[in-house]
């Protein structure tokens, strides 16, 4: 059997490794989205078409602001302004969803740090004033988080194009012809490269608009509450003990499926219309108002967003030992460290959260690996679109499914199960991060090391892996990250037997315990942070000493 025959063999092996479980759990929830009586229900039901709205509301607004924010800090920092700001991401894309949420909430909340420190001169309140600043009946707390969460996001993955050298190259040079023939700056982006980046990232964008929609953990914390997005309020019908009620949970999560495939379909036809084409390829060269406020925006835009993750995570560091902390004081009166023994005492919860993240981090990267290795490039783009169905599916939609997948196996409430649906949740991530690394690889090193009489294993050990190990080292670290975030899978295929600290930080933001939800929110930032910084320091470039 020759080399490619066997990578076949290789691959249609791992294609069937994933693929059944991601359609068993894909099947498994369509069938669940088709009891009639239970879409009389959900239809019938007063607060559906309330809570619909809101979920596309929140979900369209949030996603067109965060691609259009990314574009306009992307038309000003590239090509020279771009490494530095790629080296800002990796702090940015640590801090979870729900962290982030938790710590927001905490910072503009009517008794939250922003105000205590403009009380003095500015608001002169001696008590919280009966504001809603988050869990507005608008959403717009909502669409704030995920703004300042999807931005780091899109730009990263625009980076893993934008740092590779061949595309980099001929983006600059066609962006720096365009200026030659009297384009501006933004202009020649906007018209030149912007609609050549703009297919590259259909799938991170449908990403970003997938989760906005349907995203259930910071909804739960900065989200409205009466009545809640339809993903909480079919989250909140799925955990209810009456069969009815689960299968209009189920119903709901199909409903939220079908907005979401009819939002995506008309975002896919867009830059498809005649109209827009005319607009994005008229020859005018004139410099537009979005040109114009980019050139003096897109700085201060950063800026905006690195201060508001700073004030987010020090609300945490603070809040996790503060005591008697009375309004409108700045700082608290007595600082503990009671929250920070509760945790130490958790130990199980750490170690449930650790162990679940390693395991399927490393799973989902030796995947990655050697599906990039064996999959013929035909094979790898029809396996993308199963691939990434645990990432535009509603994510309460995946979990119906997923959680009868892991009934039917016998893995339902057991460690196994999480650790499966975690991998699965995991595996699309790892693979973004790792395919341009891949697909930018010479392959003349091959040819030199076959020259040289050496073996595939030889190659791919000394030589390609030892290249692409900052890839390696960052895909693994987001695998990690993406675990450490789960709040779904971990209570709906746990049944309530296994805590993370997502789980407690979301659990606890509802109470009234603010030390103790700020500390385990600041451990779930810690812990990719630690991943992150690993993998920066085992993929930084190695020094060699002269020994002459």
């Amino acid at each position: 059997m020759n080399a490619s025959r066997a990578d076949r063999v290789w691959a249609l092996a791992l294609a069937l490794l994933l693929a059944f479980p991601v359609l068993h759990a894909t099947a498994t929830s369509v069938a669940a989205g088709l009891d009639r009586q239970a879409w009389q229900d959900l239809l019938g039901a007063p607060q559906t078409l309330h809570a619909l709205l809101l979920s596309l509301w929140t979900g369209i607004a949030s996603s067109v602001l965060a691609i259009a924010l990314s574009a306009w800090i992307m038309s000003r920092s590239f090509p020279l302004r771009w490494n530095p700001l790629v080296r800002l991401l990796g702090p940015m894309l640590a801090v979870p969803h729900a962290a982030f949420g938790i710590g927001l909430v905490f910072l503009l909340s009517p008794s939250g740090w922003l105000l205590r420190a403009l009380s003095p001169w500015a608001s002169g309140f001696t008590d919280p004033p009966p504001w809603t600043t988050t869990q507005d009946p608008w959403g717009l707390g909502l669409i704030l988080v995920l703004v300042a969460k999807e931005v780091p996001f899109l730009l990263w993955a625009a980076a893993a194009h934008l740092q590779r050298a061949d595309i980099a190259g001929r983006l600059t040079r066609e962006r720096d012809l365009a200026r030659t023939l009297g384009y501006s700056p933004a202009m020649a982006w906007w018209r030149v490269v912007w609609p050549q980046l703009w297919p590259r990232l259909t799938w991170p964008m449908l990403a970003v608009l997938a989760y906005s929609m349907t995203v259930v953990d910071v909804a739960l914390v900065a989200g409205p509450a009466a009545p809640p997005t339809l993903a909480v309020q079919s989250w909140s019908w799925l955990r209810d003990a009456d069969p009815a009620t689960n299968r209009q949970g189920a119903a709901a999560a199909w409903l939220l499926a079908a907005a979401l495939a009819l939002v995506a379909l008309l975002a896919w036809y867009l830059p498809r219309w005649r109209g827009w084409r005319v607009r994005q390829t008229s020859g005018r060269r004139g410099r537009s108002f979005a040109a114009r406020s980019v050139a003096t925006g897109a700085v201060a835009a950063v800026q905006a967003l690195a201060a508001l993750y700073v004030g987010v995570m020090l609300t945490l560091a603070l809040g996790s030992v503060a005591g008697i902390w009375p309004f409108p004081a700045l700082l608290p009166q007595a600082y503990t460290t009671a929250a920070w023994h509760s945790v130490w005492d958790s130990a199980t919860t750490v170690g449930t959260t650790l162990s679940l993240a390693l395991a399927s981090a490393c799973t989902a990267l030796l995947w990655s690996v050697a599906w990039l290795e064996t999959a013929p490039p035909a094979w790898d783009r029809w396996m993308r679109h199963v691939i990434y169905l645990p990432l535009v599916l509603p994510a309460v939609l995946w979990i119906v499914g997923m959680h009868a997948a892991t009934v039917a196996w016998g893995l339902d409430a057991r460690w196994s199960g999480l650790w499966l649906a975690h991998t699965l949740a995991s595996v699309p991530y790892v693979l973004i991060t790792l395919g341009p690394a891949y697909s930018g690889f010479d392959p003349r090193y091959r040819q030199v090391t076959a020259s040289l009489g050496h073996g595939r294993i030889r190659f791919l050990v000394q030589v390609k892996w030892p290249q692409l190990r900052a890839a390696l080292a960052s895909a693994l670290a987001v695998g990690f990250a993406v675990s450490v975030a789960q709040y779904l899978p971990t209570l709906f295929i746990g049944a309530g037997r296994f805590a993370t600290v997502t789980t407690e930080a979301v659990t606890l933001a509802a109470g009234a315990q603010r030390s103790l939800t700020s500390a385990y929110a600041w451990l779930q930032w810690c812990l990719p942070v630690l991943a992150f910084g690993l993998a920066a320091w085992a993929g930084r470039p190695r020094r060699f000493r002269n020994r002459h």
